[in-house]
């Protein structure tokens, strides 16, 4: 997503499955097949192996996985979503396109889809269609936050930055992802000339990050809402 590089999630990360423990990348379980005598890997380990790969922006090997996932599971719908994510951050925006409709065709339900394809869309230019999935996704889940950010950065790339930060205001209600939310409030009053809000915006998302777990993704943000402090007030200290 235009939010965190071009149309990248900020965090939609491939999810673990729950209860599971985390995954040794360098030791793949296996699973016996008593009726061929060979040694498989199941499932659930390709999809921890999956989101481990993820995890290490490996997302070549990533897709790779998902590609096994697919071709044992055709009509699970959340692996083509997951599959089509990771096509998108290749840049093979018209492969991710394929699978998220071929996921939401699988489960019309699937909020995690429509997010997915609404990226597709941005990518490739689209932006009402993608504006038309992001808030299908908030449809089907109100708590899918993800969702609700990428729809009000959607807006704001739009230039409709009254709806956009309505957006990140109900955003801010789930209690979900604060620091990208103030992030991408701050830089919609950045550019619509509110610069107190903006600034006070910037301030509560440095805030906000320093509780969180450090991750590449993380320091990102914070150097990104930095670097748009200082284009407000370049003398001050914001490290």
């Amino acid at each position: 997503m235009h939010i965190y590089r071009s149309q990248q999630p900020l965090v939609c990360m491939l999810p673990l499955p729950p209860g599971l423990p985390p995954v040794d990348s360098a030791a793949q379980p296996t699973a016996h097949d008593s009726v061929t005598g060979s040694y498989t890997t199941d499932d659930d380990t390709l999809s921890r192996l999956a989101a481990a790969a993820v995890k290490r922006q490996q997302y070549s090997q990533a897709l790779q996985l998902l590609n096994q996932l697919v071709e044992r599971n055709p009509q699970r719908a959340m692996y083509y979503s997951n599959r089509g994510l990771v096509q998108l951050w290749l840049r093979q925006p018209w492969a991710a396109l394929t699978d998220c409709d071929r996921a939401i065709r699988l489960n019309p339900d699937l909020d995690q889809a429509y997010n997915n394809r609404a990226m597709c869309h941005a990518a490739l230019g689209d932006l009402p269609a993608a504006l038309n999935d992001y808030e299908q996704a908030v449809d089907l889940n109100p708590f899918n936050g993800r969702a609700r950010i990428n729809m009000g950065a959607t807006l704001r790339q739009m230039g409709d930055l009254d709806r956009a930060l309505d957006c990140f205001d109900e955003a801010l209600m789930f209690h979900q992802l604060p620091e990208f939310i103030y992030a991408e409030r701050g830089r919609t009053y950045h550019l619509r000339g509110d610069w107190n809000c903006a600034i006070a915006d910037y301030r509560r998302t440095l805030t906000a990050a320093t509780a969180r777990q450090s991750s590449d993704q993380l320091q990102a943000l914070v150097q990104r809402v930095k670097c748009w402090a200082e284009e407000l007030l370049p003398q001050q200290n914001w490290a």
